[in-house]
């Protein structure tokens, strides 16, 4: 008995450790991440040994999670024998799936698909689609693996998933030359293509621009499928009409209405969705708009539309700014009034609504339509018809007083320009006086970086030295509850460097603070010399950064009781005399100022008034050596002022147009005592003898705290933002003007840089950028800073020589004048036309700028002659062009009246009293 009892134990224990060895083999393979061998190990293992060895894989994974990007090309592999591994030892469908989707394997561990396919073979097919679709439904994993996850669908026979991870996965698989095949050989097409039409974002695929001839064309090929029962076309029309209606960006429309525009809906199908087309017409993107309109029409012709549907969508249509839409939707109307003169009473009054248009051309036609069908109206509708007509233009003016009579009482009042009011100064709020308040604004300043306005950033800064400095266990004991999770707060022995590339704003100061930062990394980023062959904005960076690194080495410590850079201004700009008494606070406390922040309150400090002056005696006064150089600093000249130069457009050696941020020449003035006294990381501000600086690079970056090292200087920062701009002007970035608010709002000079930057930002790509230059062109008008000679000038030459196009620069006057600036835009557009009217190769788009000016002149009363202007009218022609420069012509040879006199009168004291 004894001898059987040994002999059972000793098989057991020869079990145990044969299959601790399995296991061990396996961690092994694991460990030395030898992924090709994970599947064959795991055959050795019962499921006691999965378990076990799952407890252990998951204490490596966590191990693998912590290590640095040092030890990156050891981390890969053996997360790809993780993920692996993992998938073969769950036993549940969820954890399965969390294991194989988790985002640390997912990202790292691609190309482990047959490796996990091969584990999970043995397993029960309802086990294997409850997987599938939990990976389904995790995009990164149902995208970027789809053949893994389509291949257990396949195994497991469950239904096709449909999210939209999924399907962005299938549209990606198909992309080659067989689109067609391979759309009719998957069993999933009838599935999945309804579900395109679903999404809100279209998958790329199915935006690219290829002609239907070529063979990855999507909508050809299921227009094809759709023609052989493949996929049900009335599902197609329906998908892709509630598509459109539903909007979003064009690029996202494009791929639904070039497929409804390939199944060319049918009589029955058109007349059956006339409310959706009015929908489209009203509120869609221009291209389905005109889609839209162009069925209606079709109905309209053949007698489906009837007379009130075709009011309401013209009346929607009419509203619209697209002015080819609008012309369109006229001459449909007009067509349907020739066919039937008795539709008058109903549709003129919407023909009227066309009074309003900012295009003068478009009044006119509208005028016509009406005047030709006003006699079939009776006398209630010819009265709203004339009331109608005072919405025209003063071109237009005489025509409806011949059609209607007198429209109504003539204005004599003398013309007012509207300008908005001058930015005044505002005060930054003291920083937070408690430590929870500072928390509270430290949460939303460190999540903002870059784009946290300028203010906010600048009082938590402050707040955090002032608290640091006067409660620094309290301030530690509240940041260690608020940023308990933050990407920094982990222990540094365990933790790799987090701010090796940078500062991350006030991050890297409240890390310092909590002994989360290596003093090491503090030290070198404080001592490192800046690279001279930066751009003029990695300088800026640099200076920002500068700036954060020493209240990060000095934050919480005797020798940082107050910053002397905190601005008291919005601009960031420092009052002269409270900068003064934060110098007489250190030297009270006996501390030297710390360099970096010295050097940024001098930049900050504003020099303009007598204040400046008082203020340079009391820093005199003070005896010390920071306060002479304040004192000095305040007598010194009031501006960097580099020197810029524009160069003349030219063509680069291989053929193609230069850059234009490489026309943009800057030499920065020398100023000894910036070279000589300031940190290193400012010396490039005094025209230190180093390479100059490269080609910007910074294209449409926000980068906010930029203006506030200088913001009393506005030259200077209009020369930083130049670069910027070009890209906007030339290319396709996009809120590249976000710096024009700060220029408008500055201090200094106004000249060459800040007209040029302003003619660059109204000849900005996007109108969201060309609204900021609008806004900075009202307010340097308001403050009677705007030189509009030399900004008409600049412009001038940009226009010519094919840098701002016409059309974006009178789209930016006409939102101008439409704020009531008539006259201000006037004296930007006259001393711009001459150039155009003139030049030796025609100007493209030159008549809607014609057309803008004689609004203008129009409306103020503005009188006098333009160079070339009489060449243009009077040539036989009935273009935009030749119209508009007769209309303008026209305006600027009209008696003036006697309000216009009054106006001109006080414009010309106003001038008078300004010089």
């Amino acid at each position: 008995m004894s001898v059987a009892f040994d002999q059972t134990a000793l098989k057991a224990r020869l079990t145990a450790a044969r299959e601790g060895r399995a296991v061990n083999r396996l961690l092994t393979a694991v460990r030395a991440g030898r992924v090709e061998a994970v599947p064959g190990l795991l055959k050795e293992l019962d499921p006691g040994d999965r378990r076990t060895a799952l407890v252990e894989l998951k204490a490596l994974r966590t191990e693998v999670r912590g290590w640095g990007w040092s030890r990156w090309n050891e981390q890969v592999p053996v997360q790809k024998a993780l993920r692996v591994a993992g998938a073969g030892c769950h036993t549940g469908a969820a954890a399965a799936a969390a294991w194989i989707g988790g985002r640390d394997l997912n990202d790292r561990a691609r190309g482990t698909s047959q490796f996990v396919l091969d584990v999970l073979a043995d397993r029960d097919p309802a086990w294997v689609g409850d997987v599938a679709r939990r990976l389904a439904e995790r995009p990164a994993v149902a995208e970027g693996d789809f053949r893994l996850v389509r291949e257990l669908v396949a195994r497991s026979g469950c239904p096709v998933p449909t999210t939209d991870g999924y399907v962005l996965g299938w549209t990606g698989s198909l992309s080659g030359r067989r689109l067609l095949e391979e759309l009719r050989a998957d069993p999933h097409t009838p599935v999945l293509v309804p579900r395109v039409l679903d999404m809100a974002e279209t998958p790329d695929r199915l935006t690219w621009s290829v002609g239907p001839d070529a063979p990855t064309h999507w909508p050809t090929a299921l227009v094809k499928l759709a023609e052989e029962g493949v996929l049900d076309r009335t599902s197609l029309v329906d998908g892709c009409v509630a598509r459109l209606l539903r909007g979003g960006r064009p690029r996202d429309l494009r791929f639904p209405l070039a497929l409804l525009r390939l199944l060319d809906p049918t009589p029955g199908e058109r007349r059956g969705r006339t409310a959706d087309w009015t929908g489209m017409a009203a509120d869609a993107p221009s291209p389905v708009a005109a889609y839209a309109q162009e069925v209606l029409a079709g109905l309209a012709a053949e007698g489906e539309l009837s007379t009130a549907e075709l009011a309401e969508m013209s009346g929607q249509v009419l509203f619209r700014t697209e002015k080819k839409l609008v012309r369109t939707q006229l001459t449909l109307l007009s067509k349907e009034l020739r066919r039937d003169p008795g539709a008058a009473t109903a549709l003129l009054p919407v023909v009227a609504e066309a009074f309003g248009h900012e295009d003068t051309g478009i009044q006119e036609r509208a005028l016509k339509v009406v005047g030709r069908y006003l006699t079939r109206v009776d006398e209630q509708v010819q009265e709203e018809l004339a009331s109608a007509a005072a919405m025209l233009s003063p071109a237009h003016r005489e025509a409806a007083e011949e059609l209607f009579g007198p429209t109504g009482p003539v204005d004599d009042h003398p013309y007012e320009e509207t300008l908005p009011s001058a930015p005044e100064l505002r005060r930054v709020a003291a920083p937070p006086a408690t430590v929870a308040e500072l928390v509270e604004d430290l949460v939303t300043v460190s999540k903002g970086r870059g784009a946290t306005p300028p203010e906010e950033f600048e009082r938590a800064l402050d707040g955090l030295v002032h608290h640091a400095y006067r409660h620094r266990e309290e301030l530690e004991a509240a940041l260690a509850v608020a940023f308990a999770d933050a990407w920094w707060a982990g222990e540094e022995e365990q933790a790799p460097d987090q701010f090796v590339y940078g500062t991350y704003g006030v991050n890297v100061v409240m890390a310092s603070l909590m002994g989360r930062v290596r003093p090491s990394r503090i030290h070198d980023a404080r001592v490192s010399e800046p690279a001279p062959s930066s751009c003029v904005h990695g300088a800026l960076d640099a200076v920002v950064d500068a700036r954060l690194w020493e209240v990060a080495a000095l934050v919480g410590t005797d020798r940082l009781p107050l910053l002397l850079a905190a601005p008291t201004w919005h601009t960031g700009a420092i009052e002269p005399s409270v900068l003064v008494e934060r110098l007489r606070a250190y030297r009270d406390a006996g501390v030297d100022p710390a360099p970096v922040d010295l050097a940024q309150a001098l930049l900050r400090v504003r020099k303009a008034g007598p204040s400046a002056a008082a203020a340079a005696v009391d820093a005199s006064a003070l005896g010390t050596r920071a306060g002479e150089r304040l004192a000095d600093w305040l007598r010194a000249d009031a501006a960097l002022a580099p020197g810029l130069r524009f160069l003349a457009r030219e063509r680069d050696p291989k053929g193609g147009p230069e850059r234009l941020a490489d026309r943009i020449v800057l030499k920065i003035r020398e100023r000894r005592a910036v070279r000589e006294e300031f940190p290193p990381v400012f010396r490039w501000l005094g025209g230190a003898d180093t390479k100059a600086p490269e080609p910007c690079y910074h294209w449409g970056e926000e980068r906010r705290n930029w203006p506030g090292v200088v913001p009393d200087d506005r030259e200077t920062l209009a020369c930083w933002l130049l670069p910027v701009l070009a890209g906007a002007v030339e290319w396709d970035e996009r809120g590249a003007s976000w710096g024009m608010t700060a220029l408008a709002e500055a201090e200094g000079p106004v000249g060459e840089a800040t007209h040029l930057a302003l003619a660059f930002a109204l000849g900005c790509r996007h109108p969201e950028d060309r609204l900021n230059a609008v806004d900075t062109l009202l307010v340097l008008a308001a403050r009677r800073e705007l030189d509009a000679g030399r900004l008409g000038g600049t412009l001038a030459g940009l226009v010519v020589d094919g840098t701002v196009k016409p059309n974006r620069l009178a789209d930016a006057a006409r939102t101008a004048a439409a704020t009531g600036a008539y006259g201000t835009t006037w004296s930007v557009l006259a001393p711009l036309l001459p150039a155009l009217l003139t030049a030796e190769k025609p100007t493209r788009g030159l008549g809607e700028l014609l057309a803008v000016a004689a609004d203008c002149v129009e409306r103020c009363g503005a009188a006098g002659e333009v160079a070339g202007l009489d060449a243009t009218a009077d040539r036989r022609a009935s273009s935009q062009l030749v119209v508009q420069a007769r209309r303008l012509r026209k305006a600027l040879r009209a008696p003036a009246s006697a309000s216009s006199q009054r106006a001109d009168q006080e414009t010309t004291q106003m001038a008078e009293n300004d010089h």
